[in-house]
């Protein structure tokens, strides 16, 4: 990507396009396009078309989309398989029919079956069933995939999928009900710490283990794939698999390459927050998917790994936290 070029950020308030803003901005690319939801709804496809006919970016990060934790996801189903549909369709086709040069579609770890063997490779997708609590969220973002891929084999666009684990940092959501489980612990130890809690509820068992990233680095990761080298950055963009026999889609994972039990990651919340009370697990509430890693050796292959060790990017999250207007229950 050439500096002058026209770059657009779609969900640049979002955690994640609040990320790459930054990092593109940091870098010195200072021709982006941002457009907040008053101002564009992605869910119209005549404005969505509109838009990009206008100002016809350059290069697309695809970061819009409708996210929530477990309880979100549980609650608003059809929103969420919904929204996320209309916005990647429109974003999509409106970049192919605006000649955009590079394109790179965010999605979720979530997109790997519930049962998926640890850690998930990128040709893992669509292997087995998936977990039923995110199950809309995740269809969505598979058709993403699936849509990137078609164009990219059809029309010959260069539209890659990058899918990140699970993210924290600077803007994220600290909603009562809203949030995923990083902001969400931030909260409650941070609510029980000031209100001399003896403990901290959890939901779950504790036990299932996940991997987190901040999201500064994600954001690195993002722009470093589409600064890629044509030739490097072609070899990441799918194969035909009528023609080569071969599963391989446009995907690359976005990860530390390692993970903790919910357990320990309690705790490590525990201690950035200097909460000295009890942490207390409830069984009665689900779990979700017993482990989520993600394979990061495509993103290696890159040149480009993980950097912020999880006790500092979480502290780093709770002085954001302390900045935060406080969100309403």
């Amino acid at each position: 990507m050439d500096k002058n070029d026209k770059i657009y950020v779609a969900g640049h308030r979002g955690l994640v396009g609040g990320a790459i803003t930054r990092n593109l901005q940091a870098r010195g690319y200072h021709n982006l396009l941002v457009r907040t939801h008053a101002e564009l709804d992605l869910c119209d496809q005549q404005a969505t078309e509109s838009f990009f006919a206008q100002h016809k970016p350059d290069h697309v990060f695809l970061a819009a989309a409708r996210v929530g934790g477990i309880l979100a996801n549980n609650d608003f189903p059809a929103e969420f398989i919904r929204d996320n549909l209309a916005v990647q369709t429109n974003v999509i086709h409106a970049a192919y029919r605006s000649d955009v040069q590079r394109l790179l579609f965010l999605g979720s770890s979530c997109i790997y079956p519930k049962r998926c063997p640890q850690p998930m490779q990128e040709d893992y997708l669509l292997s087995g069933p998936l977990e039923p609590t995110n199950r809309p969220y995740a269809l969505a973002k598979i058709a993403g995939i699936e849509m990137c891929w078609s164009y990219n084999r059809q029309y010959g666009t260069r539209y890659l999928a990058a899918m990140p684990t699970n993210l924290y940092g600077p803007g994220d959501n600290y909603h009562p009900q809203n949030s995923h489980v990083i902001p969400a612990l931030l909260r409650k130890f941070h609510q029980a710490k000031l209100e001399r809690a003896a403990e901290v509820v959890v939901w779950g068992t504790g036990t299932p283990r996940r991997e987190f990233m901040y999201s500064e680095d994600m954001a690195d990761a993002c722009v470093h794939l589409m600064n890629l080298p044509q030739a490097q950055y072609q070899l990441l963009l799918g194969s035909d698999e009528l023609k080569t026999g071969r599963f391989e889609p446009p995907i690359v994972n976005i990860g530390v390459g390692s993970d903790l039990s919910i357990r320990e990651l309690a705790q490590t919340v525990q201690d950035v927050v200097g909460f000295d009370g009890a942490i207390v697990f409830d069984s009665s509430k689900p779990d979700g998917t017993p482990r989520k890693l993600l394979h990061t050796g495509r993103l290696n292959a890159q040149g480009w790994s993980a950097r912020t060790p999880l006790p500092i990017g979480l502290a780093k999250a709770y002085d954001d936290f302390l900045r935060s207007p406080a969100p309403s229950s």
